[in-house]
C-alpha cells in the first residue's frame, strides 16, 4: 500500500506527457505550518500550530503557455502540538503529534506569462496520502520535576477499497488521508518558489464515527522551494 503514492505520480506523469509542449521535474522541498481542526466548521486553534516539512519531487506538464498540470509525491509531516502553562514555571504540558506521509497531489494551474521562461501560477486540486511513520512527545514538569515521553505514532491497517475500517482502536490514527490543494508561486526556468494549503477532508481517528471523532482533520500551510532537475 505505501508504494501506491508513487505509482500513481509515474503514472500521471506518463498519461500526460504526450501532451505536454515541455515536461519539468523539480525538486522540492521547504517549510510546514500544521495544525488540526477543533471544530465541524474546520476551524484551527492557532497556538496548536506545529512546525515541521516536506521534500520530494513536483513535475510540470504543459498543457499550453497558459495551463499545465503539477502533480508530485512528497514526504511530509503534519500534526498540531497542545500546550498549557508557562515553560518557564513550575508547572506547564505539552503534548506534540507529528505524523509523517507519502502524499500525492495533482494540481491543475493556470499560469500568467512574466517573460520568457518565467509565469507566474495559481491552482488547485486533489490530494492523497499513507501514514509511515510518526511520534507522538509528551512533555512538561510539575511541581518543579521535568517529565518527558516519546511513543511511535501507531496507524490502522485499513485498506482503502473496502467499507469497513480495518486494525482501527482508541490512540490510532487512520493511516490513509486525502483533501484538497491550493497552491500558488513563482517559477523560472531553472527554480521556484511557491505556497500551498492542504485541506483535509478526512478524519484523523481512527473506530466507528462521531461528533468528537469527526472534529479533528489536517491544516497545512507550506512554503517551498524548488530546482530542475
Amino acid at each position: 500500500m505505501k508504494k501506491m503514492p508513487i505509482l500513481l505520480f509515474v503514472s500521471c506523469c506518463f498519461s500526460v506527457a504526450s501532451f505536454a509542449q515541455s515536461p519539468s521535474v523539480f525538486v522540492k522541498g521547504g517549510v510546514n505550518f500544521a495544525n488540526v481542526t477543533i471544530d465541524k466548521e474546520g476551524n484551527v486553534n492557532d497556538a496548536h500550530t506545529s512546525t515541521s516539512f516536506h521534500v520530494g519531487l513536483q513535475g510540470d506538464l504543459p498543457i499550453t503557455r497558459f495551463f499545465a498540470i503539477q502533480p508530485g509525491v512528497f514526504f511530509t509531516g503534519k500534526g498540531s502540538k497542545l500546550e498549557s502553562g508557562n515553560t518557564s514555571g513550575n508547572n506547564w504540558f505539552r503534548n506534540t503529534t507529528r505524523p509523517y506521509y507519502v502524499e500525492v497531489p495533482v494540481n491543475a494551474v493556470v499560469k500568467i506569462p512574466l517573460g520568457e521562461e518565467s509565469s507566474f501560477f495559481i491552482g488547485a486540486g486533489p490530494y492523497a496520502a499513507v501514514g509511515v511513520g510518526g511520534k507522538n512527545k509528551i512533555e512538561g514538569k510539575i511541581l518543579g520535576i521535568d517529565f518527558s515521553r516519546t511513543e511511535n505514532i501507531k496507524f490502522s491497517n485499513d485498506d482503502p477499497f473496502t467499507s469497513t475500517e480495518e486494525g482501527a482502536g482508541y490512540g490510532i490514527m487512520r493511516r490513509f488521508d486525502y483533501g484538497l490543494n491550493g497552491t500558488a508561486g513563482f517559477q523560472a526556468k531553472k527554480f521556484l518558489v511557491a505556497a500551498n494549503y492542504g485541506l483535509g477532508l478526512a478524519k484523523l481517528q481512527s473506530g466507528t464515527s462521531s461528533s468528537d471523532d469527526e472534529l479533528g482533520k489536517h491544516r497545512v500551510f507550506s512554503l517551498s522551494v524548488g530546482f530542475r532537475l
